[in-house]
């Protein structure tokens, strides 16, 4: 699974008043792990959040930055009520899992001691350690939200100590802004990371400085580090055959799965013969092609294509000087 990105509609840990706007900004980039704080905005505009970021097929996240108890037992009920599918943040780890026990929330605490607003991750590397260890072995906690970028020790120690530690995922917060951080949670072993205040301050490097720009440039670097980048671009099939004159074999033009796309030029008749275990598929690009068969013959024209199945005897023919065929199927079978 790649590192999942989370686009929380804040900022300062406070969800925005135009978070409604920035959430059809960021469904349009297809961004699916969209998330809001407990604070900022009523409960009803946050279950329009919830509800909307539902309907766009994205998952909800809700985080409780409520520093004292009785705040984050009331910020759980809202979860509750307003349906998220995460809930990150909060230290009541019992409390807080009686309330979301029976639901389909997944609830993920703070390990360590927090305190302040914004919040701050306090302790030393070995005390937030043994928190994520005591907290994750506990039945109702299904991962950690770990305020990584919030501390004062060594953020990637910390981070892989931490994800070293415990079985369950880790979310790593607290204002991250750049690729080497993201680049940080990822060799960090971090399920997935959150950004807020920097894309919707524009602090994040990239082109362009408004929110849709930075969740652009956000989610490339994501890509790329998820090494899920394509390495392909598109190839013109002219130049292609025009590359080669050679009428003997066909040319590997390249792979899908495994699947071969080859290039093959035939010049005159190639004998009847059959494929024991593949199908193919042949696409004639230029020329006109016939095909025989023991009961029939098919004239494949420009643009037109044929398939072949496996075990049938065919024998393919040139019925112009030359004839370009675009050939799709499995590697040949040696035996």
């Amino acid at each position: 699974m790649g590192l999942r990105f989370i686009f929380m509609l804040t900022r300062n840990d406070q969800t925005v008043e135009d978070a409604d706007m920035h959430l059809q900004t960021a469904l349009k980039l297809g961004i699916r792990h969209i998330g809001f704080k407990d604070i900022g905005l009523p409960i009803e505009r946050l279950k329009d959040l919830s509800r909307m970021i539902r309907a766009g097929g994205a998952t909800s996240y809700l985080e409780v930055v409520s520093l004292d108890r009785d705040s984050e037992l009331a910020s759980a009920q809202a979860a509750v009520e307003i349906g998220v599918d995460i809930l990150l943040g909060g230290t009541h780890v019992e409390e807080v899992s009686a309330i979301v026990r029976g639901t389909r929330i997944r609830y993920c605490p703070f390990p360590g001691r927090i305190s302040g607003h914004p919040s701050v991750l306090e302790g030393g590397i070995e005390e937030i350690v043994a928190s994520a260890r005591r907290i994750a072995a506990h039945e109702g906690v299904h991962g950690l939200d770990l305020l990584a970028y919030r501390s004062r020790e060594d953020v990637p120690a910390l981070m892989q100590a931490v994800c070293a530690a415990v079985s369950k995922p880790v979310y790593m917060a607290g204002s991250i802004e750049t690729p080497g951080q993201i680049a940080a949670v990822k060799q960090a072993g971090g399920m997935g990371f959150t950004i807020g205040t920097a894309a919707l301050d524009g602090r994040y490097p990239a082109e362009s400085k408004d929110v849709a720009g930075q969740l652009a440039a956000i989610m490339r670097d994501v890509a790329e580090i998820n090494n899920h980048l394509s390495p392909y671009h598109k190839q013109s099939l002219t130049s292609a055959f025009g590359a080669f004159a050679d009428t003997a074999s066909p040319r590997i033009a390249g792979r899908i799965n495994d699947i071969e796309i080859k290039l093959a030029k035939i010049e005159a008749e190639s004998g009847w013969h059959f494929n024991a275990r593949e199908d193919a598929f042949l696409l004639v690009h230029k020329g006109r092609l016939l095909m025989r068969f023991r009961d029939r013959d098919e004239v494949v024209e420009e643009g037109d294509f044929i398939i072949v199945p496996h075990g049938v005897e065919h024998c393919p023919e040139a019925l112009t000087a030359e004839c370009q065929i675009v050939l799709i199927e499995p590697p040949r079978s040696h035996a």
